[in-house]
């Protein structure tokens, strides 16, 4: 249970980041954020079964488009509804029907769509066999939040990402785009999402459902680490990731889903702006 709960924890940590990163920035709950996971992955199966490029091509490929795709349905959709949060979220969840349900309609079914893994074999640590492609997920999420450290705090655009992230209104009075900036957070983020997608699927096949598990996980560990905080999300991960493997051992793993939805009921119930809502300092939202 302590080596697989940390698995577990890592894996919820970088599914949650992309999420995380667009509503931190731009202020927008993604919903469509389960979707973008599954297409990403499914780009990537057709990429390498149906025209034969390589793991690494198609992986990347996949990235890049569904980065690309992240800004364009900031630029068409979101831009136009900015600050309606009602509307925001139904018209990102209303994405995320459409992208789903037309997946299950053109055949993407069944348990015959499964990614490769990068690297095959398991080794033992603490008495339980792991694979090795968990050990690359954990060293792959470490990378991932200190490239993400790094960009915000050493780049020029990360440096506006803070900006916006800190104080909208007098970021565009020094001359910083905000609707620019919102565009690369959605890009970013749902290439995060990407990314997660390409390295936690091959432990298991791609399901459409699955989409809406995503979405639900990425969005108690978001919640109850408070929305908009890095630092939350990772203490939010090992608490929701812990719990679900208990819950796996105790009782059903059928019940892990369970754990995700009574964590946000809980959380809102008890402290709506999640762990680290009202303490969190710009250096953790970003």
């Amino acid at each position: 249970m302590l080596v697989y709960g940390l698995i577990n924890s890592v894996i919820l940590a970088l599914m949650a980041l992309g999420f995380n990163l667009t509503f931190g920035i731009s202020g927008v709950a993604n919903f469509a954020y389960g979707a973008i996971y599954i297409v990403a992955g499914f780009i990537t199966w057709t990429l390498i079964e149906k025209l034969g490029l390589p793991h690494l091509v198609s992986a990347a490929a996949a990235i890049v488009v569904i980065g690309l795709f992240g800004m364009f349905l900031y630029k068409l959709v979101l831009k136009r509804i900015r600050g309606l949060v009602i509307s925001e979220v139904i018209a990102t969840f209303a994405v995320a029907l459409v992208a789903l349900e037309l997946l299950r309609y053109i055949g993407f079914i069944g348990f015959r769509y499964s990614l490769p893994v990068f690297i095959d074999g398991s080794v033992e640590i603490l008495g339980a066999y792991v694979d090795i492609q968990r050990l690359l997920i954990l060293a792959l999420s470490i990378l991932v939040v200190v490239a993400q450290y790094l960009f915000t705090h050493y780049t020029k655009l990360g440096l506006a990402f803070r900006g916006i992230a800190q104080d909208e209104h007098t970021s565009l009075s020094l001359g910083i785009n905000p609707d620019r900036i919102a565009s690369w957070s959605m890009g970013i983020g749902c290439s995060l999402g990407a990314f997660a997608a390409i390295v936690i699927l091959p432990l298991g096949t791609i399901t459409v459902d699955s989409g809406y598990d995503v979405l639900i996980n990425a969005l108690s560990v978001c919640i109850v680490g408070g929305l908009g905080s890095t630092f939350g999300v990772i203490i939010a991960s090992f608490i929701i990731g812990y719990a679900q493997i208990l819950t796996a051992t105790y009782i059903s793993s059928h019940y892990t889903i369970i754990v995700s939805l009574v964590a946000i009921l809980v959380i809102l119930a008890l402290k709506p702006s999640g762990l680290l809502g009202h303490q969190k300092e710009l250096e953790e939202r970003v």
